[in-house]
């Protein structure tokens, strides 16, 4: 496939300009310039505009993109399939707001649709295997899967729990600074309770989550369901802890 830059912008529903702006701060260079300045795409620069508009979908902000992107550890295949994932959650989310949209339309008695936040089986599935691959051969994930396997059904939900209650936390201190004492207690609390549930979480390991947090899709998508700008705030706030 080869695109000229108007017909890149009509497949894609933006305009010209948006190309030529990510082509000046390098975020998504074209894959031709002919003599006469005419730009042109390929699959390649397709692909990668198609993951750019997914996480600008998502509000992630064009620096936080192209660090993902040029992070060499990025997957493309494995952000496809997350990409697909997500959307088809989506998907389930808007048919179930079109469904009670439809009810009132028709002057019917409404009914609570059954909207979803936690992520689809197949994407926790995905997730547990992509864990075990990154860091299956760590003593971080040894210790964590010991953990796990030996705790009951009512000391998981407990750990569930208190997890669920540290992240709206986070989400209601917002309008907070990260460097702020009540933020910065969150994320000795948090630290703590990875330590107490899963592995010795030191500040290393820590100061990993913390960028996961923000430059996973998937880990933003479920963090953010307590207050969009929850994962940034942990990322941020993370980020200052380990440096004192």
């Amino acid at each position: 496939m080869r695109l000229s830059i108007s017909e890149t912008a009509n497949l894609f529903g933006i305009s010209v300009r948006t190309l030529h702006y990510y082509d000046e701060i390098g975020l998504l260079k074209p894959s031709e310039t002919s003599n006469a300045g005419y730009r042109y795409y390929t699959d390649e620069a397709i692909i990668l505009l198609q993951q750019i508009l997914f996480y600008r979908e998502l509000d992630f902000p064009l620096k936080e993109i192209a660090a993902m992107l040029n992070n060499p550890q990025y997957d493309r295949q494995t952000a496809l399939l997350n990409h697909h994932s997500l959307l088809v959650s989506k998907r389930e989310r808007l048919d179930a707001l079109i469904h009670l949209v439809e009810q009132t339309i028709g002057g019917k008695a409404m009914t609570k649709p059954k909207i979803s936040s936690a992520p689809p089986p197949d994407l926790k599935r995905q997730y547990a295997e992509e864990v075990r691959k990154r860091w299956g051969h760590t003593a971080e994930y040894a210790q964590s899967k010991q953990n796990e396997d030996s705790r009951s059904d009512s000391e998981q939900a407990a750990a569930e729990k208190e997890a669920d209650a540290i992240f709206s936390a986070f989400a209601k201190c917002r309008t907070e600074a990260p460097d702020s004492m009540p933020v910065q207690a969150l994320v000795s609390k948090w630290k703590a309770h990875i330590s107490r549930y899963y592995y010795p979480c030191t500040n290393e390991v820590l100061a990993q989550l913390g960028e996961m947090y923000v430059c996973d899709a998937r880990f933003r998508k479920n963090l953010d369901q307590f207050g969009e700008g929850t994962a940034r705030l942990m990322r941020d706030a993370i980020r200052i802890y380990v440096k004192k």
